[in-house]
């Protein structure tokens, strides 16, 4: 019963546009979930990210699950394709991946820019998000949705145009004078 309470006060992610700001902070929701939700899987919500770990840890959140394979099967087939048009080798088990993340993987990889490949990956991303989305909007489930979500929105957001310009400046001049500089 708390989680409909708690899910009855989250703000809609849903139709937020890129330069909008967002409703919510991933903190804001943190604590949020923290008064409402037991032990257990406010502690699984917790170890959501992003970047799932490389080897599989099972969960008891089938959606935790799902988010975490299909992520490392699509930073598994970005290696192998950016190995490919370097043409080196990458050693990995063998695995068959989806033509959708084969598609996207070549995608992401052949883009002009850094930065037009980390949004194709993001809206990829929501977009494989949201074939996990729930039924139940008011289960446990759709608060690791929501928290999937808002991390990748708010992830989008941090990027800057003028800070990726800097930093690539910035290595490029440590390359061409020796120095060990690093990116800021």
């Amino acid at each position: 019963m708390a989680e409909y309470y708690l899910i009855s006060q989250l703000p809609s992610l849903d139709g937020i546009g890129e330069n909008m700001p967002l409703p919510i902070t991933e903190q804001d929701f943190l604590k949020m979930c923290a008064t409402s939700l037991k032990k257990k899987s406010y502690d699984e919500l917790l170890k959501l990210s992003l970047t799932p770990p490389k080897q599989s840890e099972k969960t008891s959140f089938s959606l935790a699950e799902a988010w975490n394979k299909g992520e490392r099967s699509l930073r598994l087939a970005l290696a192998v394709a950016r190995a490919e048009k370097m043409k080196k080798e990458f050693d990995v088990e063998k695995q068959a991946f989806s033509p959708e993340i084969l598609s996207a993987a070549t995608t992401a990889v052949e883009s002009k820019t850094p930065l037009e490949a980390e949004v194709f990956l993001n809206n990829y991303r929501l977009e494989f998000l949201e074939t996990l989305r729930p039924m139940d909007n008011f289960s446990e489930e759709f608060l690791f949705y929501y928290f999937l979500k808002l991390k990748l929105l708010s992830r989008i957001r941090q990027f800057s145009t003028e800070l990726g310009k800097s930093a690539y400046k910035n290595i490029y001049s440590s390359i061409l004078n020796g120095d060990r500089l690093e990116a800021i």
